[in-house]
């Protein structure tokens, strides 16, 4: 795993977040002109890697390693909070930016979906420093 040195542009990283969530939405959108197999799994890998270059851009001067650990502990936290049901959640959960920000229903291959993402940030992170 490569350590940052130096802190992260943040214009770079503000821009990596808006195209990686301009693509979710999009493969939201057009889900029905993607295969199944990508429809499963690809909003969940790019909310990841969405992730990992949100915590890249609030933390810059912290290492990579320090960066991915937070995220994808943030992603899990997310995705184990879905086990938990009260009133007041579940109708946040029910609206758009709810449902996309803490998801609707706990599933082991999310947790997988999300590590890739941030798999990929790191192979992404690397490539541009």
């Amino acid at each position: 795993m490569c350590t940052l040195y130096g802190k992260r542009n943040a214009f770079k990283y503000l821009m990596l977040v808006t195209i990686v969530m301009i693509c979710g939405l999009s493969a939201r959108r057009f889900s029905s002109l993607l295969p199944l197999w990508i429809n499963l799994y690809l909003g969940d890998i790019l909310w990841g890697l969405m992730i990992f270059f949100l915590f890249g851009l609030l933390f810059r001067a912290r290492s990579t390693r320090v960066v991915a650990a937070s995220a994808l502990i943030f992603s899990y936290a997310v995705e184990i909070s879905q086990l938990y049901h009260s009133q007041w959640i579940d109708s946040l959960r029910h609206t758009s930016i709810g449902g996309l920000v803490l998801g609707r229903g706990f599933l082991w291959s999310d947790l997988i979906s999300y590590t890739l993402g941030i798999d990929f940030g790191l192979l992404i992170e690397r490539r541009l420093n």
